[in-house]
């Protein structure tokens, strides 16, 4: 099979309504990995636009490819202004109780 004729998946392109965008980072802050989280936000980004959240946010551009780069320990506040730019806010619940 020639892998050349297909498109590369970008999860941007399908991030287009506040409900595909919170659903998608909901599910990416229930992984104990914070990398993925902050791979989530870098994608909402890309697909909103990072001149326009640098702008919505008040933070640098730079500051933000920083912020989400994986690994990179980004302040609450800095995520939170990120968030809020995006039009979504965080909600936290109780733990489930595991089921045997």
């Amino acid at each position: 099979m020639d892998m050349s004729k297909f498109k590369p998946f970008e999860t941007a392109d399908y991030l287009d309504s506040e409900e595909m965008i919170a659903e998608y980072l909901t599910v990416a802050a229930e992984d104990p990995d914070p990398d993925i989280l902050l791979i989530a936000i870098a994608n909402v980004a890309k697909a909103r636009g990072m001149a326009k959240l640098a702008q919505d946010s008040g933070l640098g551009r730079e500051s933000l490819y920083k912020a989400l780069r994986p690994g990179s320990k980004p302040r609450y506040e800095t995520i939170s202004k990120i968030l809020a730019a995006l039009n979504v806010k965080m909600q936290l619940l109780p733990a489930r109780a595991e089921t045997a």
